[in-house]
């Protein structure tokens, strides 16, 4: 089963499984306040994971035990998300008097309305959000179902590197957790903020209206881009090569105009292609406030490029402001990792539901 609801034991480790690498991420919290006690971000090899799915399981719990080795996190419990792609995502309108146990017998009657797949092949979960206030005697509640499969090619990574599944999520639930505890750092202004995630191959464009998620966008861009275009125009270097090259091109004086500058360029075009996409396929004509998460976020001007050619205040997420760190914590290599760990935290923050 999909858990999103319901009391949890503490020490819940979030981890997030993307196409290029693994982050954990483990907190404790004092009051209201909240602790990094361990975190790690492993790169996976290419063709570990694609399109979504593990094609290679036996390195992909090998990254994962590679993560527990560096964070050495003192639970072993964890919690993770599943891509969009893989959740059939709903709100639906139900009667207000129901019980849970009656819920989900109504949610299966219906089911086959809303999941093209046999129930016997699907993990579902539900969430009640609250009233719906044009009709007093019905509430909205938000269903979620994914093959189980999907659950199981995680869970069995997970255990084989000796960590125990505890609660699968999904990407924009999660996104939206990790968002709350930094939200009111933003301007009092951005009610409704773009979160552009610019991971290795891909972009996820996520619009949030007051935290919530009401649009999302994956793109065929991301960071290994820059990779390409480096190794194609220093004449075939490798790929390890050419991502130092991306940190340190002091010797390369072309560098920005020949691989940087057509890379922002790139990243804005689609950018805007995904602001036009959103506001025509809604009744929403700006947003408030783009964030930049993902590895690429922090690359040098990146934020600074889009604020100035889309007239939009452009900030670098970093969900971690307030928050202390034990003392195994690289704080500065934390600090660089911080906006590709959105979903980690989101994750982690399960511990304290």
């Amino acid at each position: 089963m999909l858990k999103l609801n319901g009391k949890l034991k503490k020490g819940l480790v979030g981890v997030d499984i993307g196409c290029s690498s693994v982050k954990l991420l483990e907190l404790s919290q004092k009051g209201e306040r909240y602790k990094v006690e361990s975190y790690a971000n492993i790169a996976l090899a290419e063709g570990v994971i694609v399109d979504n799915s593990i094609v290679d399981a036996e390195a992909l719990s090998d990254a994962l035990q590679e993560a527990v080795d560096v964070g050495n996190p003192s639970a072993d419990l964890v919690a993770f998300s599943l891509p969009n792609a893989q959740v059939i995502y709903k709100t639906l309108e139900m009667d207000r008097d129901l019980t849970d146990e009656e819920r989900e017998i109504q949610i299966r009657l219906d089911a086959e309305q809303y999941i093209p797949f046999p129930l016997d092949e699907v993990s579902l979960d539900f969430e009640v959000l609250g009233a719906n206030k044009q009709q007093l005697d019905q509430v909205y509640v938000r269903l979620v179902a994914t093959r189980t499969e999907n659950i199981e090619a995680i869970t069995d990574a997970l255990s084989y590197a000796g960590l125990t599944p505890k609660v699968a999520d999904v990407e924009n639930l999660v996104l939206e957790r990790a968002f709350s505890i930094f939200c009111n750092h933003l301007p009092m202004s951005a009610k409704r903020v773009a979160v552009l995630d610019i991971g290795h191959t891909t972009t996820n464009f996520t619009v949030l209206d007051n935290g919530r998620v009401i649009y999302t966008k994956e793109q065929m861009l991301g960071g290994k881009q820059l990779i390409l275009d480096a190794q194609y125009h220093y004449g075939g270097l490798s790929e390890a090569d050419a991502t130092a090259l991306i940190f340190d091109h002091s010797h390369h004086e072309d560098y920005d105009a020949a691989i940087m500058t057509p890379f922002k360029q790139a990243i804005l075009d689609q950018t805007t292609r995904a602001l036009q996409l959103f506001f025509s396929s809604s009744s929403y004509h700006q947003v408030d406030h783009i964030l930049l998460a993902g590895g690429v976020a922090n690359l040098n001007g990146l934020a600074q490029y889009l604020q100035a050619e889309l007239s939009y205040r452009v900030t670098v997420a970093y969900p971690f402001l307030n928050m202390t760190f034990s003392p195994k914590v690289n704080v500065q290599q934390f600090e660089q990792d911080a906006p590709a760990l959105m979903l980690a935290l989101g994750a982690a923050l399960r511990s304290f539901d």
